[in-house]
């Protein structure tokens, strides 16, 4: 089982600058990748691949010779995240590949050649080591690592390790192990149990001060004033982060399946009255964490189609309420005059339709037949004619 380690690391003036040169070197091997490409298409209709690139790289490190003050490796594997890049686009899993900012998130890969010893992190180009905190022990065999600087001038790497852990199998899906939860706003997340989780609203909390800050960077554009506003949104993502693994944990640890909705969150974001709230949120993050984390638990993940009727549906007698708007937090059944919550209703839905489309592929698994195979065919057929 693959896990990663993330630690923030120390390094001196001298290897901050360094580690900057590799941060810059990798985004302009990139970029002039991504442009090379589009231009002999665009020019010659020559589609140029992975390993053309990685020959001329040798070429260009003689033109800009300040390329051989980093990692080889970690200019290699800029090209490789490139082609991969370029793969999902044409996959139909992402957009276009975009040239990379300055201003995003900046990191670089090392694959190989990485060691600690006792708290200092030994990669290529760094053989006096860098300061490291570990906060915990790295697990397992180092298979690459991926230093990554912030916004605010901090430094991490994370680790990624083979553990030798086999991969814990699921858990027998039942329905009193189950438990169906329904993402809102107001109320970040309720569970079909009737268990509900605040929504912190970090952004929301903050915003006073961000437009304060904003509006002051605006003015005078001062790099103090800029950190200051890099340091608030850090805190943010920081706290947000923060409860969405001690959320998704707590659900992980007390069930053995849990029953989701598809979102389309990227739609849902196009209303500009929920954009700024669905954002802060960060369901697709949380969702993430469930994810990766029932894998490490062995835990199982069930999600129904975004159009099943979770929220309309009344769970006691499944009558389909097509009156409900999104502003009626509680409404009450014409056929059977139940008084339901909206959230808590959902989640029991959600909870029902995820079993239902369990066991329907359950049966369809048992039902279906072994396809016949050319050897079998062949003595079925001889049998036949025997007998006859």
């Amino acid at each position: 089982m693959l896990r990663s380690f993330k630690y923030r690391i120390y390094p001196t003036t001298a290897q901050a600058e360094l580690l900057n040169k590799h941060i810059g070197s990798v985004r302009f091997v990139y970029n002039l990748a991504l442009e090379v490409k589009q231009m002999a298409y665009a020019g010659n209709k020559v589609n140029l691949s992975r390993y053309d690139l990685q020959v001329q790289l040798k070429d260009l490190k003689n033109e800009c010779v300040w390329l051989k003050e980093v990692n080889s490796q970690s200019l290699q594997v800029a090209l490789m995240n490139f082609d991969a890049a370029y793969l999902r686009f044409f996959k139909g899993l992402a957009d276009f590949p975009n040239f990379k900012k300055k201003s995003a998130r900046q990191s670089f890969k090392i694959p190989q050649n990485i060691t600690i010893e006792e708290t200092h992190l030994i990669i290529p180009k760094f053989k006096e080591g860098i300061d490291m905190v570990m906060e915990r022990p790295v697990k397992g065999i180092i298979r690459q690592a991926t230093i990554s600087r912030t916004s605010t001038n901090k430094y991490f790497v994370s680790i990624l390790c083979e553990t030798g852990e086999a991969i814990k199998p699921k858990a027998i899906i039942k329905e009193n192990t189950t438990v169906g939860i329904d993402l809102g706003i107001k109320t970040y997340l309720v569970t079909s149990d009737g268990q509900e989780f605040d929504n912190p609203k970090y952004l929301r909390k903050a915003q006073k001060r961000l437009k304060y800050v904003q509006r002051k960077y605006s003015k005078y554009k001062g790099i103090r004033t800029k950190n200051r506003l890099a340091i608030l949104h850090e805190k943010v993502a920081n706290q947000r982060k923060d409860f969405l693994h001690k959320t998704s944990s707590e659900l992980i640890k007390n069930h053995d399946s849990i029953a989701i909705e598809d979102l389309n969150i990227s739609g849902m974001i196009k209303n500009h009255c929920l954009a700024q709230s669905i954002s802060d949120a960060g369901w697709e993050m949380f969702v993430t964490m469930l994810e990766y984390k029932a894998e490490w638990y062995g835990k199982n993940i069930l999600k129904i189609g975004r159009f099943d009727p979770s929220s309309k549906l009344c769970s006691c007698c499944g009558t389909i309420n097509k009156e409900l708007t999104l502003q009626d937090r509680e409404w009450t059944c014409k056929v059977c005059g139940s008084v339901l919550d909206r959230d808590v209703n959902a989640a029991i839905n959600i909870k029902s339709f995820a079993l239902k489309n369990h066991l329907s592929v359950e049966r369809r698994l048992k039902n279906q037949r072994e396809l016949p195979t050319l050897a079998g065919a062949l003595i079925s057929d001889t049998s036949l004619l025997a007998a006859r």
